[in-house]
Parts: structure tokens; sequence; C-alpha cells
């Protein structure tokens, strides 16, 4: 693939680079101020936990189910952003020689992924201080990026787009409309997001700039059975962590009913494809890019990739207005 030639829009690199100038933040300095966090507060909430949907938990085991979640959710991001900065890092070789100001954008989403990466795994350590022993990540970064990279660039920008976008809207639409959520949880997010609205439109660019460079529909058609084995291996990655989340927060809370296990482990793995793969897959700037790369025939292949993941998009429609309605 020679996406060297292909043209770019220096005006709006140049944006992102202003944008990223003006909301640079610091760890320490900005997000967590010497903050530990207070237990007695929910982390993730119901619009993406789905804990509410578990009726038969108590207020105490709803706040615990969100913060076992919320774990993880900072290690997912830790997990995707190892993969999404080496990306850009490869990616910017293709601009090094060429438009400087897409050089330097590029080359800053890269930097701000590691500091990224630095934070969650901050956040991890911070979260293991306050928490029963027995909760386990076991997914290795390295692993996931050599699966990821072996894809071609489409898929990958394709995945990275999702995921960046995913994370605005369930900030936005979720995260910070919640009452009594941890604050230092609630500022490791906003300042998260701060950053990642820059990182989208970088992404963006650069998938469609993948795009140009695929000069057959065969190449197109191989693209997309990448972006579908993609998404396919984030679910097996989200089967084995909703497993062990459900797990780990069942032993802790002291469920002894088998049936509620069950409904806890369904409900865990829903709430998890909803989060990293349904919520990005239904964001209407996600649809309209994708939309304006593929063919029908291959939009209904993607489509029919998603449907057995359908039954994740939760029961209740505002959630889903709201999360699917913001950019």
């Amino acid at each position: 693939m020679h996406t060297q030639t292909v043209s770019t829009d220096t005006a709006r690199y140049a944006r992102t680079i202003e944008a990223s100038k003006r909301i640079r933040w610091d760890i320490d300095r900005d997000v967590i101020r010497g903050r530990r966090f207070d237990f007695a507060h929910t982390f993730l909430p119901d619009g993406l936990s789905l804990a509410d949907e578990l009726t038969f938990l108590e207020a105490d085991e709803r706040r615990l189910l969100s913060q076992v979640q919320g774990r993880t959710y900072a290690n997912m991001f830790a997990l995707v952003e190892r993969f999404i900065g080496a990306k850009m890092l490869e990616l910017s070789r293709d601009h090094s020689l060429g438009d400087q100001t897409a050089l330097e954008a590029v080359v800053r989403v890269t930097d701000e992924e590691l500091k990224h990466q630095e934070l969650f795994r901050r956040i991890e350590h911070l979260i293991a201080d306050g928490m029963a022993p027995g909760y386990r990540f076991d997914v290795n970064p390295n692993d996931v990026a050599a699966f990821v990279l072996g894809k071609c660039h489409w898929a990958v920008m394709a995945l990275t787009c999702h995921i960046e976008l995913f994370s605005q809207a369930h900030y936005r639409a979720s995260i910070d409309t919640a009452d009594g959520l941890s604050p230092l949880f609630k500022d490791v997010f906003l300042f998260h997001w701060k950053e990642e609205s820059q990182h989208a439109i970088v992404d963006e660019m650069e998938w469609v700039r993948a795009d140009a460079g695929l000069a057959t529909l065969a190449e197109r058609d191989a693209a997309v059975d990448d972006l579908i084995a993609l998404v396919q291996g984030v679910d097996g990655i989200l089967q084995a962590q909703a497993a062990a989340d459900a797990a780990y927060f069942a032993t802790t809370a002291n469920i002894g009913s088998e049936a509620h296990r069950a409904d806890v482990h369904a409900t865990v793995l829903k709430a998890y494809r909803w989060q990293y793969i349904m919520s990005g897959a239904m964001h209407p700037r996600f649809q309209q890019v994708l939309a304006s790369l593929v063919d029908g025939a291959q939009m209904r292949r993607i489509q029919e990739a998603l449907a057995p993941l359908a039954h994740a998009v939760p029961r209740r429609a505002g959630v889903v207005q709201a999360m699917t309605t913001v950019h």
C-alpha cells in the first residue's frame, strides 16, 4: 500500500496541533493531584456498566460492580493505546519527508498516547490499593498489538477511529453527566477526552488516506475482512475479561446463587460489548465515514459480523440516543 502520494489536508492537521498545544495537561499536576480513589463512589456509570439491569443487587453491590468495570475500563484503554501509539509512529514515516504539519500532528498523537498509557498504569495501581485481591487483567498488550498491527493500514485505522470516537461519546454522554461518580475517576476521563477529541480527527484523516491507497475492489474486500477479524479479536478479549470480572465480583460480593452469578456474567459481557464494540459501531461519524469508503456489499458483510452482538445495545432508548448522537 502506497499512501505517501495521497494529498493531505494541512489546515485540518494544523487545527489539531493548535488544540493539542492549548489543552496540554500533566498527569500529576492536572489529573491525579495527589488524590486517591474513594470507594464510597461509583466509578463507571450505569449507562456504560449496565449494573442497574441487575435488579437483585443492592446499592453497594452495584457500586462495587461499577468499580470492577471501571478498573477494566482503564486497563482496556491502556491496552489499545499500546497499538495505537505504535501505529501512529509507523504512519509518521509517511509524512517525514512530506507535509511537516501532518507529521507534527501524528507525532503529537503518538506522544499523547504514551502519556495516556502511563496515566492508566498509574490508575491501575491506585485502584488496586483499595480493592480486594483477586482481580485479573491478563491480556498482554504487546501480543494484542502484534495481532492488530498485522492487519492492513485501512483496518487498523478503522478500528482506531472507532475506539477514539466511542471514548468521546462515553465521556460526554455518560461519564460527564452522571451523578455520584468518583471525582478522580471523572477527571481521568475528562482529561483523556480532551486529547482524544483531536486524535479522532487525525485517525479519520489517516483512515481516508489509507483508503486512497487501495487500488482494487479485491484490496478493499481484504481490508474489510481484516476489520471484521479485528472486531472478532476484540470480542474474544471481552469474553475472557467478562468471565474474569464477573467471577471476581461474584466472589467479592458473596453472590451465592448460581442463577444470579450467571446473570452477572451475561450482563458484564453485554456491557463490554456495548462499551467497546457497539457504541462505536453505532456512532454517527463512524457510520458516515465507513459508508463513504465501502460499497453496499461490503457494508452488509460488516453489519452481518456485528449482528450477533446487537443484543448488547441497552434496552433503554435514552441511553442509546445519547451515546450515539454525541459528536
